[in-house]
């Protein structure tokens, strides 16, 4: 099969606290995104999300740029960055102008998304992006695209993504040692969700769950948008941590239990497997864990109640998140998860049984060129930047001043505006 044609090319960084991975991907001329090359590194200087060691974060995002390169055999100057640290936080403002029933003509929507500019309250923090999410026309709600279009009056629902602005100056930073130009700093549940999330999911309601490393997001969708978000403090490092510290092990034999022995959902076979906590390749002389045997195994129903037992306070704390954002009743149904820690076996069903609401796990959608490694809940922001970056998302705040009514009319500009007038008004 040959390669397809490609128009335009997309570069991706997703910064987390575990590993730092990025994406080239292009957009074919039939459309289609074919991954062209991508590469990942464990991470280093970046602690739930916050770069702690700007050196080491540097090096870690241009070691991830520089294999996805080499793989696709072209070289990125800019790129999209994914961010779930950084004191993220979402909120929602709306704005309605008056149409006068006539035709809605794409002056009225550039008018109004310049309106939109000024509802918005950042309260001192940083803007991400402004998007606008929908439109309604007199009351209906939901309309993608008003233009052509005739209304009483006009309005659009905006979502904004806000954070700290010190901590994203870092990444940034951080991304631009590695001489990489930040092209926009992505709020994770945005692209995680243009990834793992159906229109239909988001139209309904539908809550994503992000389960990192060391960080968990939780966020709500429903007609269509994102509403509301919260972060959690939490991670599935935190149950690597849990399993190290009760069997007195060290991490990278924990981290490995978790993920070749551990579920989330017990046995009654458990009782009699013995998991070996050293691997061929070992160093010799390693700690012996609590409650091995003569040959260093411990029970695996002990290492499943230790993962339960983190499960518990996990599930407990995404509960407190969707009930303090009202995803409650009806509206609340259908929860997702995602991210590295939603790869652990049995998870859906726990959850689905902790929170009393459908649960499944979301991946990222089957792309042309996507490796096995990169087609799992892990790599789900990774695949949804460059989703979101081709989809050529509108940011009012790139929206031109030229409607702002500042300034004197001159010349052809005033035969602008003398046109546009009497198209109003008749």
């Amino acid at each position: 099969m040959a390669t397809p044609r490609i128009s335009k090319i997309f570069a991706a960084v997703n910064i987390g606290s575990f590993r730092v991975s990025a994406m080239i991907a292009g957009l074919s001329e039939t459309g289609e995104m074919v991954v062209l090359g991508s590469g990942h590194r464990a991470a280093q200087g970046i602690k739930r999300g916050y770069v702690t060691d700007m050196q080491a974060a540097t090096h870690s995002v241009r070691d991830a740029i520089e294999r996805a390169e080499k793989m696709a055999n072209i070289g990125i100057q800019k790129v999209w960055i994914g961010c779930s640290g950084a004191g993220l936080a979402s909120t929602t403002a709306r704005v309605e102008v008056d149409v006068g029933g006539r035709r809605i003509e794409q002056d009225d929507i550039e008018h109004l998304l310049v309106a939109g500019r000024e509802v918005i309250q950042p309260d001192g923090r940083t803007v991400l992006h402004a998007q606008p999410a929908h439109y309604t026309l007199d009351g209906a709600h939901g309309v993608p695209n008003p233009k052509g279009l005739h209304a009483e009056r006009l309005a659009v629902d905006i979502h904004v993504m806000l954070a700290d602005g010190a901590p994203v100056r870092n990444i940034r930073e951080a991304v631009e040692n590695a001489h990489l130009e930040v092209e926009a700093v992505v709020g994770s549940p945005v692209a995680a969700g243009h990834a793992c999330l159906t229109p239909e999911e988001r139209e309904l309601g539908v809550a994503l769950v992000e389960f990192g490393a060391e960080v968990t997001t939780v966020s709500v969708y429903a007609a269509g948008m994102l509403l509301g978000m919260q972060v959690i403090q939490y991670g599935s490092g935190d149950i690597t941590d849990a399993i190290a510290s009760a069997f007195g092990i060290r991490r990278y034999q924990a981290e490995r239990l978790k993920c070749m022995s551990g579920s989330a959902i017990a046995s009654p076979a458990d009782h009699r497997e013995m998991i070996p906590v050293n691997a061929p390749g070992d160093p010799e002389g390693g700690p012996v864990a609590r409650h091995a045997d003569d040959k260093n195994r411990i029970p695996r129903a002990e290492l499943i109640s230790v993962i339960t037992q983190q499960l518990g306070f996990f599930t407990e704390e995404v509960s407190r998140s969707l009930k303090s954002m009202g995803f409650v009743g009806q509206t609340g149904q259908q929860v997702v998860l995602t991210g590295g820690g939603a790869q652990l076996p049995g998870l859906a069903d726990y959850a689905q049984s902790a929170l009393g609401r459908p649960v499944r796990i979301g991946s990222p959608p089957t792309m042309l060129g996507l490796p096995p490694g990169h087609a799992t809940p892990s790599s789900s922001t990774l695949v949804g930047l460059v989703l979101f970056a081709a989809a050529d998302p509108v940011d009012i705040r790139a929206i031109g001043p030229a409607f702002a009514p500042t300034g004197s009319y001159k010349g052809m500009k005033l035969v602008s505006r003398l046109v546009r007038a009497v198209r109003d008004y008749f």
